[in-house]
């Protein structure tokens, strides 16, 4: 049998582009489609090309930098902004929210509209890519307050897996914590992020979600950092986290960055 072909050296173009921040990867393919992008002067057909360090890659004329170094930033998101670098609807994003001085970021994953707490924040698609995938398996942690009673037995079907309009979630860890008032506060700790799952599986045993904070990401913990401000991951510790090669610059301190709201 005739062994299969090898691949062709270097990384897909679409990737390329968004490791140096100039677009995500699915922009960077529409960039390539519109025409926008050359490879050693030639204009770029299409996005299924390999490309090298050798080969001089230009976006709308500028050519294309070295990727920058894979950075990592915690963010607090406060409510009422939506986890989009645009809105149809004209309301906030995160992005009117961060600093000024913050380069361009892509979010791991999302927190909706009315959930706050623990956003990673990261400069390169790679990284973003290997938290989003289920085969990662962080867990990710949540303090959501409830309106209700809840009881140990309610809650056990979150523990097995449950299905929501045909959609199945993973068992989920749940702990009552305490019960305040008309309120109850739980702990949950889920592996995926399907869009809305606890508040669709609170909803689905009859518990309606008043108030969601992501406290931690794997092993990246919201802390004390307060709604809005930003920090950066020592590098040292992305290293050591996610497997990144050597590097010779220092590690920086950690830079809490508070926002200056962007006019919009």
């Amino acid at each position: 049998m005739t062994p299969p072909p090898a691949p062709p050296p270097g990384d897909r173009i679409a990737k390329v582009i968004a490791r140096a921040g100039v677009a995500s990867r699915r922009e960077a393919e529409r960039l390539i489609e519109a025409g926008r992008v050359t490879v050693n002067g030639e204009v770029v057909a299409r996005a299924a090309l390999n490309v090298t360090p050798n080969d001089k890659v230009v976006v709308d004329g500028k050519p294309l930098d070295a990727p920058p170094e894979p950075r990592l930033w915690l963010y607090h998101k406060p409510t009422g902004l939506v986890t989009t670098t645009r809105d149809d609807q004209g309301r906030p994003t995160i992005y009117d929210d961060l600093p000024e001085d913050m380069p361009r970021v892509m979010s791991v994953g999302r927190l909706d509209l009315n959930s706050e707490g623990l956003l990673l924040l990261t400069n390169d698609g790679g990284i973003k890519r290997r938290l989003e995938l289920p085969s990662t398996g962080w867990l990710r942690r949540y303090r959501v307050r409830i309106n209700g009673r809840p009881t140990d037995s309610m809650l056990q079907p979150l523990r097995d897996g449950i299905e929501v309009d045909g959609q199945r979630f993973q068992p989920m860890q749940v702990a009552l914590d305490r019960q305040q008032g008309a309120n109850a506060w739980l702990t949950v700790g889920l592996r995926e992020g399907k869009n809305r799952e606890i508040r669709r599986a609170m909803s689905d045993i009859g518990l309606t979600v008043n108030r969601l904070i992501r406290i931690s990401y794997g092993p990246f913990q919201l802390g004390q950092l307060k709604p809005g401000a930003v920090e950066e991951v020592r590098r040292r510790i992305l290293r050591d986290q996610l497997g990144l090669g050597e590097t010779d610059r220092p590690s920086p301190k950690p830079k809490l960055r508070r926002p200056a709201r962007r006019s919009r």
